[in-house]
């Protein structure tokens, strides 16, 4: 039972603090829109990740191998976080003027999250497999495990933006947008490594 929980948050934790688009994607809309909508960015693995789980357990228990869906995934995934880049670059601060813009958190928290393909991999190649071993342990191991993993992945990022969100009042002008600069630059780069792999898996 312990050691159901204790790998569940050691993996959630560092799932959760692990540089990534999400990751960037809550520092980000705390920046824009404050810590609200960076939270809510936060827990888009809890609306996304139950799908993601069940197709890996039915993988891994049936035929074990996940063809070109992750690959898939990569493709569409890389392009719409450099949509996210983009408009990340041209981000103003708040009460700079102009028309306020939506900020959509859970439609960009979400579809971040179900396009990468790291999630289905690590359900794939890990989670399940955890779980499988886990549920010979007993019938309550397996909810433990995915508990404690979820609880320390979205609690971290919610941390993250929590801790964004008490900058966020010192930061405007020319500081505001050399912060969102850098972080355009590193979607951009993380939409490169999705370009990539979405390759690799397709191309062997």
């Amino acid at each position: 039972m312990l050691s159901a929980i204790l790998a569940g948050a050691v993996l959630g934790l560092s799932s959760g603090l692990a540089p990534g688009p999400l990751l960037t994607l809550v520092i980000a809309q705390t920046l824009r829109h404050g810590p609200k909508e960076g939270m809510i960015v936060a827990v888009a693995p809890l609306l996304t990740d139950v799908p993601i789980v069940l197709l890996a357990l039915l993988v891994v228990g049936t035929v074990g191998r996940y063809g070109a869906l992750p690959g898939i995934l990569s493709l569409c995934g890389g392009i719409y976080v450099l949509h996210l880049a983009w408009e990340t670059f041209r981000s103003a601060p708040a009460g700079a003027g102009g028309i306020a813009e939506a900020p959509r958190s859970i439609r960009k928290g979400a579809l971040v999250n179900f396009l990468n393909p790291h999630p289905y991999l690590f359900w794939i190649t890990v989670g399940a497999p955890m779980i499988f071993r886990a549920k010979e342990e007993g019938t309550v191991e397996p909810l433990l495990f995915v508990g404690s993993f979820y609880v320390l992945l979205v609690g971290s990022k919610l941390a993250v933006a929590l801790l964004t969100g008490k900058a966020r009042d010192f930061l405007g002008g020319k500081a505001y947008r050399r912060i969102m600069k850098a972080l355009a630059a590193l979607l951009v780069l993380f939409a490169f490594f999705l370009l990539r792999e979405g390759l690799r898996l397709l191309v062997p």
